[in-house]
C-alpha cells in the first residue's frame, strides 16, 4: 500500500475541503430574516381589538416616535426581539408605533 498521495487524490481533498468552507460561510452570512411581531395567537378578541384601536403597527410612521423610545415600552433582554409594552398586549417591535407612544423619559 502506498502512504503518500497521489496528486489528483489531493487536488479532489483540496477542492472539497474548499467547497466545503464555501458553503459554510455562505451559510453563516446569510442574512436573518427580518423582525415580525405581528403574530397574535394567543390573545384575547379584546387584546387584539386594543392593537387595532390603538392602530399598532410594526413600523412607526414617524422614526422619531418608535416602540423602542417609548415609555411604556419592555425590551426584550434577548436583544433584537420582540419585546411586549405596559399598554399594548402582545409581540410588539422595537421600530413600531401605537396611538400611545410616549417620550421615554430622559
Amino acid at each position: 500500500m502506498n502512504d503518500t498521495l497521489s496528486r489528483r487524490a489531493l487536488l479532489q481533498q483540496s477542492a472539497g475541503a474548499a467547497l466545503g468552507a464555501a458553503l459554510g460561510a455562505a451559510a453563516c452570512s446569510k442574512p436573518s430574516p427580518p423582525l415580525q411581531c405581528t403574530d397574535t395567537t394567543g390573545l384575547s378578541a379584546g387584546d387584539i381589538q386594543v392593537r387595532q384601536l390603538l392602530l399598532y403597527t410594526d413600523t412607526s410612521p414617524e422614526p422619531a416616535k418608535t416602540c423602542s423610545n417609548c415609555s411604556q415600552f419592555i425590551p426584550n433582554p434577548a436583544g433584537n426581539a420582540c419585546g411586549t409594552c405596559k399598554v399594548v398586549k402582545g409581540p410588539i417591535h422595537p421600530a413600531g408605533h401605537c396611538k400611545t407612544w410616549l417620550a421615554r423619559p430622559a
